[in-house]
């Protein structure tokens, strides 16, 4: 399978939602953001092939990549647009479900993203 291009979806006024929650979340937890870094880079070589215990479908879309340290789950939500990956939202849930907001956020973000694709990407290697 050909490598899944990775991008995160950007706000209008430029924001990057899931990238600011990555840098954060290296600061407080190198060893989560480590992890989820990790699953990142299985989804980008394995796409639409990975399952679980790494990845899920949620519902409208909607995947999750799962990730575990210690006793939190991080979730980061995610959409396909054709070969392109948009990373949409993140969510942490300590029973390991995804709360419905963030699902709702994600599917309004994913339908932002393909209306717009070009105003909604921004594309940048994890250190």
């Amino acid at each position: 399978m050909p490598h899944t291009r990775v991008v995160f979806f950007r706000e209008e006024p430029g924001d990057v939602p899931v990238l600011y929650f990555l840098q954060e979340l290296r600061e407080l937890n190198e060893e989560a953001y480590a992890r989820c870094a990790a699953a990142i880079g299985r989804l980008a070589a394995s796409g639409h092939e990975l399952r679980r215990p790494t990845a899920d479908y949620l519902r409208d879309d909607i995947y999750e990549l799962r990730v575990r340290c210690g006793r939190v789950h991080y979730r980061i939500l995610y959409a396909f647009h054709g070969r392109q990956l948009a990373v949409l939202a993140h969510a942490l849930a300590k029973e390991g479900r995804v709360p419905p907001a963030d699902i709702v956020r994600a599917i309004r973000r994913m339908d932002q993203f393909r209306r717009n694709p070009a105003a909604h990407t921004y594309e940048e290697e994890l250190p």
